[in-house]
Order: C-alpha cells, then sequence, then structure tokens
C-alpha cells in the first residue's frame, strides 16, 4: 500500500497541478489552501465550499494528519495546560497563559528534549523526536482556538518555551513561524513571538544571517561557566566565551535587543556576585532580563530564592540601569509552570496527581 502525501506539505502550486492532473479545475486549489491555512480546518470533510466528489478525491491521494486534544488542566490563575497526541502517537504538552489584556501560547519543539539541564522537568524525559512544522502550528491553532472559548479573545502571543530546544529543531521551527505569520494563514506579527534558547552559538548566528523578525531570549540562569556548567550541560561544548561571541554577532547583524531569561535558585545564582556576574556578562550587547522564580520539581537539588535576595538582585541591576521584569509563576499546580513541562508516563503518579487536583477543583477533561 502505497503512503499517502499529507496534505499540509505541499505548496499553492502542487495542489493546482494536481486538480489539474485530475481534469478539475485549478481553482479548487486555493480553495483547499484556503480552508488548510487560513480557516484551519482538521479534516477534508470541512471544506464544505468543495463537492463531495473533490473531498473524496483528495481522501483517497492525500492524509491530513492532526494533533489531538488528549487531557486539559485548568489551575486556578486561569492557566490551561493542554496534552496534545501527535499523529504517531506521541505525546506532547502546551500551556495557554491568560492576563488582563492578552493571552500567549507557551508551545513547544520537540518531544522531550535532549540537553537535560538540571532544573527542567522535561530533561529528565530524554530526546524523543523533532515536531514537524504543521505539529508545531497545530498547538497554536488549537491553543488559539481554546483561548476564544474561554477568554473570549484571540492569541495575542506566542512563546517557543514549551518541551524542547527550538534551535535543534531550527527548520521546522522556522516554517512554523513563517506559517503562523503569513497573511495566508494566521498572519500574526513577527514582534508577538519569542524563540528561546539555552544558547547554540551556531543557530544564533545563523537567526542573524537569516535576519529572522521574531524576537530572541536566551536561557542564560548563569553568567559564569563554573556555574552554568552545573545547571546546563551543553555549556561545557559551548561555554560562555564562545556564546558571548555569537550574541556580539546577532546585535551586530540585526541591531535589536534580545531577552535574557535567568530563573534564581537559592543560595546558588541569587548572590550580589552572581548578579554583578551577569551584569558584567551583558555590557556587550543590549538586553532586557527576566527574572523568574523557580518552580520546584522532585528530587531537585534547587529551590526558590528568597524574597529578600530576589529583591537584592533585581535593585543591584537596576542600579546599574538595567531594563528588569519579575516574571511570575503561572500555572504551577499544574505543573504548567516554566520548566515544569514533563509528561507523567507512571499511572499511578498520574492517577495520585489526578485525585489531588479534583480535591483542589483543578482538574477539568476537555473543559
Amino acid at each position: 500500500m502505497v503512503e499517502k502525501t499529507d496534505i499540509r506539505s505541499l505548496s499553492l502550486a502542487e495542489i493546482e497541478n494536481f486538480f489539474r492532473e485530475k481534469n478539475e479545475k485549478p481553482f479548487r486549489a486555493k480553495q483547499v489552501f484556503d480552508w488548510i491555512w487560513k480557516k484551519t480546518c482538521r479534516s477534508f470533510d470541512e471544506m464544505t465550499n468543495l463537492s463531495m466528489e473533490n473531498r473524496q478525491l483528495l481522501e483517497e491521494h492525500f492524509c491530513f494528519p492532526v494533533l489531538q486534544e488528549e487531557k486539559e488542566l485548568r489551575d486556578l490563575d486561569g492557566t490551561l495546560k493542554s496534552t496534545f497526541r501527535l499523529p504517531d502517537g506521541t505525546l506532547v504538552e502546551s500551556v495557554l497563559i491568560p492576563a488582563d489584556n492578552r493571552t500567549t501560547a507557551c508551545i513547544s519543539s520537540q518531544a522531550g528534549c535532549a540537553l537535560a539541564c538540571r532544573f527542567c522537568a522535561t530533561g529528565i524525559l530524554g530526546f524523543r523526536r523533532n515536531l514537524t512544522f504543521t505539529e508545531i502550528f497545530d498547538q497554536v491553532v488549537l491553543l488559539n482556538r481554546q483561548s476564544k472559548k474561554y477568554f473570549g479573545k484571540p492569541l495575542s502571543n506566542i512563546v517557543y518555551m514549551g518541551m524542547g530546544e527550538p534551535l535543534m529543531n531550527y527548520d521546522e521551527v522556522l516554517k512554523s513561524i513563517e506559517k503562523i505569520i503569513s497573511e495566508e494563514s494566521l498572519g500574526m506579527s513577527p514582534q508577538r513571538i519569542t524563540v528561546s534558547s539555552v544558547g547554540i552559538p551556531a543557530m544564533i548566528r545563523k537567526m542573524a544571517d537569516d535576519k529572522v523578525r521574531f524576537h530572541f531570549a536566551l536561557s542564560l540562569h548563569a553568567a559564569t561557566n563554573a556555574k552554568r556548567d552545573q545547571i546546563i550541560p551543553i555549556n561545557k561544548k559551548y561555554p560562555i566565551q564562545e556564546l558571548t561571541e555569537a550574541l556580539k554577532y546577532y546585535h551586530a547583524k540585526t541591531g535589536k535587543r534580545f531577552t535574557i531569561e535567568y530563573i534564581l535558585f537559592k543560595d546558588f545564582n541569587d548572590g550580589l556576585e552572581d548578579a554583578k556576574a551577569l551584569a558584567l556578562f551583558c555590557k556587550s550587547f543590549p538586553v532586557k532580563i527576566n527574572l523568574i522564580a523557580y518552580n520546584p520539581m522532585e528530587k531537585s537539588r534547587f529551590s526558590q530564592s528568597t524574597p529578600e535576595k530576589t529583591r537584592a538582585f533585581r535593585e543591584f541591576l537596576e542600579n546599574k540601569n538595567m531594563v528588569i521584569n519579575e516574571r511570575k509563576s503561572r500555572g504551577k499546580n499544574i505543573d504548567a509552570a516554566c520548566g515544569q513541562l514533563a509528561l507523567i508516563d507512571n499511572i499511578e503518579q498520574q492517577n495520585e496527581k489526578v485525585k489531588f487536583l479534583k480535591n483542589e477543583g483543578l482538574w477539568k477533561t476537555k473543559i
């Protein structure tokens, strides 16, 4: 049996050629293309301005694999975490974060992650596979529908800060962003999209060469090799000095300011010496800094910094005229906060989690 081609892998011209070969009117291709990308349909049956014969023709020759919603959790702060099943059965998680004037989708670019950062629950899973651009795009489509349904407004922002290291799936991430910002599709502004990375120097340079229009955020979390090596193993391959040179190149080429993400761990990277090291690191380029409260995970050696140390750390940087934003944790009751996305394979653990959430009024399936 011949494997069918995914209809979404075809260009408009290729779909037009298909209809010509089948002695059908080529303008049908534009209708199909609009259904796929503009109307974000999820099956051939939804293409209601095509005849039944045309839809059957498409069904015979193409497949239309899409993500399926497996589970939804809703925290008391309104945050929604969704588990999606990919066409091959693999699971990934995405998060929808509401605020007063916006909703943000935190999406995954990989199933699991190979980088094994010591503070991140996703790293415990190990790496399963890269997501295709359509699998990334589908997360945005489904979270956009959730946003309209539950909060009465479309997505305003997208962050590639879910499961995985986006720059290790660069081509598919870029394709997904191209679809998201295309006027033939969702038409979102690239200025509302942020891609976060722990820092792969060659790929940071490539982003600069490609003149990407989205925002870039660096997950730094320590500004010296001695400490960063302990929490981000890939730093041993790409140390601070190499990362700094890549960031200088990025700024010189693009003229853009980027964001430094910095999780504060109690008595590890939250002292004034650490703040001084961070300020020194940031002297080479204009940045804004997001200070993030650590969201503990089981068996972690780390804990959350105290309010006093966090305040001192922030004030030191502000006195250096640096732009600081203190990010509040959202969705931590449902393991949806920064660094907490980790699918629970152990059924006993999962059942215990569900029991707890039900008792707290936090568990909802297909809300």
